[in-house]
């Protein structure tokens, strides 16, 4: 099988990486486990997003999704197999608790408790991201994120899973791509709970960074043994389409908006004034409360970056307006003409180097691991379910000797987990999108991995200089 050679440049890059680099892949519960009704899991508003006419792809669901939940052991040795020393894979909240409230649900914990003695057993770390989109349907229907009173159930929850693992689990991700969580799920409405309320959003993105804020502080009192705590974010670098200071403009909303309204809080304390104005001009403000920018600025010791394209923007529309009929000003992703994967997202790999040298430019002393980078394509298995996926083998080696060029340039990364260990549930996509290192054939739930899998584990062999 041809597992296919970095070009040169890149190779030698990835070379460059220090011996004690981490190396991983990751998963998202809802996207893998299925399982949904079993041992006392409650429901989630994915559950009932996939459930409403024209939200998901073919109407598909996560009901049964990689079956995880029953084939954890193999899924277990598949990782194994692949060389990594690290799992990043999420809990599912209404596992633990299935309306959002009161005490643990043992038969959810106990799955986890499981998956980590598992993977211990197979020499690969486990590193828990307590919240992956899955909010208890039972909390969103009391206001969801929008609602304060949701962070605080957020820290209650992750007590319960840090007090029941935190004897073997040294690293903890809060929260992953609250972005997502807020503006895809409360603002465009593309994601669960589906709603479309630009207010609502900000308030989910305050409520989001309180939750983390809340769960760290009680975790890292709670910690017996040095823990490893952080946040998820995703982000990308974005440009302006021209000099002009409406495209400006709006290369600095985006930016705002997609990393500077998370980073500023968490690293510096308080949210960046220029997005503060921006939303104060729509009558719009950060439900602060006294005390909640100390708690939400908790030290963190890792901050996950999730990455995937960059973009450039442009403050004129094709009618040459530069508001809409709101009076807000206009944005539109301008392409830069570069190939794309099956998600439509353009491959921008040095847009990660300069996001990740910005970053530890503009926020000093933050140590980074990449949690998530990967891309979907369109897959074409051989009857042996064999994939030869050229092009996903070289937005790895790309975006990981993209990795390596930052570090030469000072930032401070410290591992790269691919997404994904394998094919899943993606999310409004139903199962039209593939992002897997490995095969899975959803009839069969066959795994089999592909060219970029045998290249990623032959990477981190010599990476090891095994």
């Amino acid at each position: 099988m041809d597992t296919t050679v970095a070009p040169a440049s890149e190779a030698e890059l990835i070379a460059s990486l220090p011996s004690d680099f981490r190396w991983g892949v990751a998963t998202s519960a809802y996207q893998i486990e299925g399982a949904y009704q079993e041992d006392g899991r409650g429901v989630s508003i994915w559950d009932t997003y996939c459930r409403t006419p024209g939200m998901v792809e073919g109407g598909e669901n996560g009901d049964v999704a990689c079956d995880h939940y029953h084939r954890m052991p193999q899924d277990v040795a598949l990782i194994k197999s692949l060389g990594v020393d690290v799992y990043r894979f999420s809990v599912a909240w209404p596992r633990i608790q299935a309306d959002g409230t009161g005490p643990a649900n043992e038969k959810g914990l106990a799955f986890y408790d499981r998956l980590v003695d598992e993977l211990l057993h197979a020499g690969v770390d486990p590193w828990v991201t307590l919240y992956h989109w899955d909010l208890p349907q039972a909390l969103e229907d009391k206001g969801g994120w929008p609602e304060r009173d949701t962070a605080y159930r957020f820290a209650d929850y992750a007590m319960l899973v840090f007090d029941r693992l935190r004897d073997r689990v040294r690293t903890w991700t809060t929260l992953n791509e609250p972005w997502c969580s807020a503006m895809l799920g409360y603002y465009e409405g593309r994601q669960a709970p589906g709603r479309q309320n630009f207010a609502d959003a900000m308030d989910a993105v305050h409520h989001l960074l309180l939750g983390h804020g809340l769960a760290a502080q009680r975790m890292r009192a709670a910690a017996t043994q040095p823990i490893e705590l952080g946040i998820t974010l995703n982000m990308g670098t974005a440009m302006a389409a021209t000099e002009s200071l409406a495209d400006q403009e709006a290369a600095r909303r985006a930016d705002g908006l997609g990393a500077r309204i998370y980073l500023d809080p968490l690293l510096r304390g308080q949210y960046p004034g220029d997005i503060m104005d921006d939303l104060s001009v729509r009558g719009i403000k950060m439900p602060v409360v006294d005390g909640d920018l100390a708690i939400i600025s908790e030290p963190i010791d890792v901050l996950g970056v999730n990455y995937y394209s960059s973009h450039r923007f442009s403050g004129v529309d094709a009618a040459g307006r530069t508001e809409d009929e709101d009076g807000n000003p206009i944005s539109v992703n301008v392409p830069l003409g570069r190939p794309v994967t099956a998600m439509d997202w353009e491959i921008v790999p040095e847009g990660f180097t300069e996001l990740l040298v910005r970053l530890s430019q503009e926020y000093p002393g933050t140590a980074m691991v990449i949690t998530e980078n990967g891309a979907a394509f369109d897959d074409e298995a051989d009857q042996s379910g064999y994939v030869a996926d050229h092009d996903r083998t070289s937005y790895l080696s790309s975006h990981i000797a993209a990795v390596a060029a930052a570090r030469q340039q000072g930032a401070d990364v410290r591992g790269y987990f691919a997404w994904s260990l394998m094919d899943n549930f993606e999310w409004s996509y139903g199962y039209a999108k593939r992002f897997g290192l490995v095969h899975v054939d959803y009839e069969t739930q066959v795994r089999t991995p592909k060219q970029s899998a045998l290249w990623y584990r032959d990477t981190v062999r010599r990476a090891r200089g095994h």
